[in-house]
């Protein structure tokens, strides 16, 4: 069974930067799509960004359009989100999914498998 650990949270001021890392194992992780949702308190889960399984297509939610970056590694088993420019509103448990496709969705019904997210804390 896929598993996917998050890694990078913490907390940060608003302006600052943090990168998410999401560590997959298996040896097919090439040919799945990965994804970025997150979660805030007494809010419902929303999309963040995601990517297909050759890096050359990726899709963002309008919120944080210019300011994540998803990027993977796929020798390495590994997606990222670096997070520039953060915003309170930005303050979540984030959570990386996999997708045993090689395309994208925002559906995150769509994904086969999550991780148990990292606490991405801004302050203002």
């Amino acid at each position: 069974q896929v598993q996917l650990v998050e890694s990078g949270g913490g907390l940060v001021q608003a302006g600052g930067s943090l990168r998410l890392s999401c560590a997959a194992s298996g040896r097919t992780f090439s040919s799945y799509a990965m994804g970025w949702f997150r979660q805030a308190p007494g809010k419902e889960r929303e999309f963040v960004a995601a990517i297909n399984w050759s890096s050359s297509s990726t899709r963002y939610a309008d919120s944080v359009k210019g300011r994540f970056t998803i990027s993977r590694d796929n020798a390495k088993n590994t997606v990222y989100l670096q997070m520039n420019s953060l915003k309170p509103e930005d303050t979540a448990i984030y959570s990386c999914a996999l997708r045993r496709g090689p395309f994208w969705t925002v559906d995150f019904q769509r994904y086969d498998y999550w991780g148990q997210g990292t606490q991405v804390t801004v302050s203002s």
